[in-house]
This record gives structure tokens, C-alpha cells and sequence, in this order.
């Protein structure tokens, strides 16, 4: 009998392990040295995610240019580099490693980053910057009653304040800031709410539109966009914004205030589940939380995987309505075509390039895709210490976004949308003030005429 040949991680859909953070193996340093050890040398040898991000140009540099040009000669405190440039994009581990589980190789390099960023996390916390920055539900609650004052300190150029601001904080004055909203998506949706479509195809449906802390604090039209699409293809909504879903949380190490902020979330959006309402998340990298993290955090939570299997993105779901029901006529043209950023975190939740074919129902409308990492990462492309290798990740992504030469440019990730622009500025690409960072619930608002 003959025995069946190994197969390559690649030719079999990728498959995630549990996050074993609750043992203290998962902080042991040995432990996760000897694992970077092992990753570091597997990856070296292969080097098919070069031109992702600077993670793996610092590793390979590092290992180039030691005494034996193998790992056996590198410093293992130069591991720390390669850890801090992981922006957590999931890319390397969904798009390009071909060791990937089930391969025997077992490789899962985001992961293994983020157990070295909880061991450090364990032993000396956060930098007290970094502490403030990621209690996004605290400073959208501070901030939004003084937003004019606090958008005028944070405005790019402001030489008054962003030069202290670099120095206390560590944001980068070169960065540009999302701007907050004394009216939250929440309070104007409860002040205004669109009239349903009665009319409409979809209007059987109803769902729960988890706001998310950025678009709820910082893009409110967003919100207000998305919800009267939905209300023209007769879906009944409700929005519902417990607490941020711990991402920033995340990217820190931070895994059991992720839990917690799991748990929150779970505990406002399950009766809305038991009620026959979907769950639908605004931004791309709240939406790979819901489905995919918090499951491998909390994998014997069997509310959280009832959580995440009710829980899609918000062109997911349209793009279902589309395929099921049909949309709502009235969709109009938009001029100088659409070029649609497909963030990491929506690429991750392998669900395809949703937002494009969601924008493609609109008529006689150019659209293009651009699948390249924005480089934006949450705090890593405002933060001094990491913007320049933000800003380098983005050029490629740049390059296209240029070359398709549209007027008008969306991405899952508003941050992502917002960087992107702003380098193409500091490149020299003269943008019009209309050109602002839209999510693709705004276009398809538009071409509505809502």
C-alpha cells in the first residue's frame, strides 16, 4: 500500500490553532525563543513574504549580514525588531506561507509575534502613551464633547501643539489624526433613523449594526450612510455599540482585556441573536475580530462562536442581499470610477473582495481593486517610532491607487483610507478637496442618492 506524499499548507485551507494564552508556557521566554528560532530560520530559507512588510526585510537583513550568514550567529535581542514591524495584518499567514498548518511546519508568524508581544506585555506593560491611546471608548466619551478643540490640536500642521505632542506622546506630528464627533453614530441614528423601503426585496431582514469605536467617535457618517442603505433595501436595523472589540487591546498583547471586551460585546449582542437579528460590523478589522479572534481566544466560549457565526461584514451582507433577495432599484452612476483599497482585515476573513463586488452592482461605474497592505497597522502609522516603515509599506499600495486614476478611492479600513491618502500627498499627487477617505457604505449611499 502505498503511502499518500506530504501535502504543501498551501493546498489545503489554512487552519488556526487555539491561542493557549491562559498557560504559562504560552510567556515562557525560553520557550518562545526557541520558537522564533525555529519560524525565523524556516522563513529565512523561503523568503516568499519579502515585499509584505518590514517584518521579514529586518529578518533576513539581520541573518544576512551576521558572521555566518545563517541564525545560528544572530543576537536573539535583535528578535525584538522583527516583532515590534509585525502590524498583525494576518497577509503572511493567509496570502503567502506555504507552511502554514496543516503543514507539518506549523508556522503561524502572526501569532507568534503576538505571544512575544504578550511575554513582553506580561513583564512590563505598555508605555503610558500607548496605555491612553488604546481606551478608545473612554476617549471618544472625553473628547467628543470638546471635539472642535481637541481637532484643532491634533490638526496636521499645527505648530503649537504637534510638535508637545511628539514629545509626550510619541505620535508622530507628520501623521495625520482621525478627527472626533461631538454626535456619535449612536446618538444620531437614535435622533434621526432612516425610514425603511417597505417596497424593497430585503425587507424581511433585520440586523444589528455594531457601530465600532472608530466609526462611532471618529466617521459617524459612516455609520449614518450604511444604516440608510440598508433601510432603502428594507432591512430593519438597530445599532448597538456595547464596547470596541478590543483590537488595539490585541495589537498591545494586551489577550485578556481582549477577553474581556469579548465578553462585553457578547453580553449586549446575543439577545439581539436569540431575537433573529444579524450582526454587522462597520470596519474590516472589527469584523476578523468578531469571526475569527475571539474564537481562538475564547474557543470554549460556545456563545462567542454563536457570536461569530451570526456576525458579517456590513458589503458582506449586501452582497448577500444582491445574490438572495436582489437590491433595491435606484442605484445611479458615479463619476471618475471607484478604486477599492481591500484592507488586510477584510482579505484576512476570507470572504472575498466584498466591498468591489458589492460597488459593482452599481451601473456604468468604473471599479477597480488595490490588494496591498496600506501599512497603517492601528497606532503603528501615527506613532514615531514606526510611522516611516507605515508610510513604506504604503508606497506600493500608492503606486496602484495612482495608476488606476479614479476619482474617488474607499477602503473596509477607514484608517487604512485615510493614510493611503495622506501619502499620496506627501508623494506629490495633487488631490482634490473632495477626495476625502470614503467607506464603500458612502459610495453606495451615494449612488442611491441618500
Amino acid at each position: 500500500m502505498s503511502q499518500q506524499p506530504p501535502k504543501e499548507g498551501s493546498l489545503s485551507a489554512p487552519t488556526r490553532r487555539a491561542l493557549d494564552w491562559q498557560s504559562d508556557d504560552f510567556y515562557d521566554d525560553a520557550l518562545i525563543t526557541e520558537e522564533l528560532e525555529r519560524v525565523f530560520d524556516i522563513c529565512h530559507g523561503c523568503r516568499r513574504c519579502f515585499n509584505l512588510c518590514e517584518s521579514f526585510p529586518i529578518l533576513f537583513d539581520m541573518i544576512d549580514d551576521s558572521e555566518t550568514g545563517e541564525l545560528d550567529s544572530v543576537d536573539t535581542s535583535g528578535f525584538s525588531k522583527v516583532v515590534d514591524a509585525c502590524t498583525l495584518c494576518d497577509m503572511c499567514f493567509m496570502v503567502k506561507c506555504p507552511y502554514v498548518p496543516p503543514h507539518e511546519f506549523d508556522l503561524d508568524f502572526p501569532h507568534l509575534m503576538l505571544r512575544a508581544r504578550a511575554s513582553e506585555f506580561k513583564k512590563s506593560g505598555a508605555s503610558f502613551a500607548k496605555k491612553q491611546l488604546v481606551q478608545m471608548d473612554r476617549n471618544g466619551k472625553m473628547i467628543g464633547p470638546i471635539s472642535s478643540l481637541a481637532n484643532w490640536a491634533s490638526k496636521l500642521g499645527n505648530k503649537l501643539t504637534r510638535p508637545a505632542m511628539e514629545k509626550i506622546t510619541g505620535i508622530d506630528k507628520e501623521a495625520e489624526l482621525p478627527k472626533f464627533h461631538a454626535k456619535t453614530f449612536k446618538k444620531l441614528s437614535a435622533k434621526n433613523p432612516p425610514t425603511r423601503n417597505m417596497n424593497a426585496p430585503g425587507k424581511a431582514r433585520k440586523a444589528v449594526i455594531y457601530a465600532t469605536c472608530y466609526v462611532d467617535y471618529n466617521k459617524p457618517e459612516s455609520g449614518v450612510a450604511a444604516q440608510a442603505v440598508l433601510a432603502k433595501n428594507g432591512v430593519e436595523t438597530q445599532v448597538v455599540y456595547p464596547a470596541c472589540c478590543g483590537m488595539p487591546y490585541l495589537e498591545e498583547g494586551n489577550i485578556a482585556q481582549v477577553a474581556k471586551q469579548a465578553q462585553m460585546v457578547k453580553d449586549e449582542l446575543l439577545p439581539w441573536i436569540d431575537k433573529g437579528y444579524d450582526i454587522l460590523a462597520l470596519t474590516a478589522s472589527c469584523g476578523l475580530m468578531m469571526k475569527m479572534e475571539w474564537p481562538l481566544i475564547l474557543p470554549d466560549d460556545a456563545d462567542i462562536k454563536r457570536l461569530s457565526a451570526a456576525t458579517y461584514d456590513v458589503a458582506e451582507y449586501m452582497v448577500d442581499i444582491a445574490k438572495n433577495e436582489g437590491l433595491a432599484d435606484g442605484l445611479a452612476p458615479i463619476e471618475g470610477g471607484i478604486t477599492v483599497h481591500s484592507a488586510c482585515h477584510a482579505r484576512a476573513q476570507n470572504m472575498g473582495a466584498k466591498s468591489a463586488q458589492m460597488l459593482r452592482n452599481i451601473p456604468d461605474t468604473k471599479i477597480d481593486i488595490v490588494e496591498r497592505c496600506s501599512g497603517h497597522g492601528g497606532t503603528f502609522g501615527i506613532m514615531k517610532e514606526t510611522r516611516s516603515m507605515a508610510v513604506k509599506v504604503a508606497r506600493p499600495a500608492v503606486r496602484q491607487v495612482k495608476a488606476k486614476g479614479n476619482a474617488n478611492l474607499c477602503s473596509d479600513c477607514p484608517l487604512a483610507c485615510k493614510h493611503l491618502i495622506q501619502v499620496m500627498g506627501e508623494d506629490g499627487v495633487k488631490l482634490s478637496p473632495d477626495y476625502p477617505p470614503y467607506h464603500p457604505m458612502e459610495l453606495m449611499a451615494k449612488a442611491y442618492g441618500l
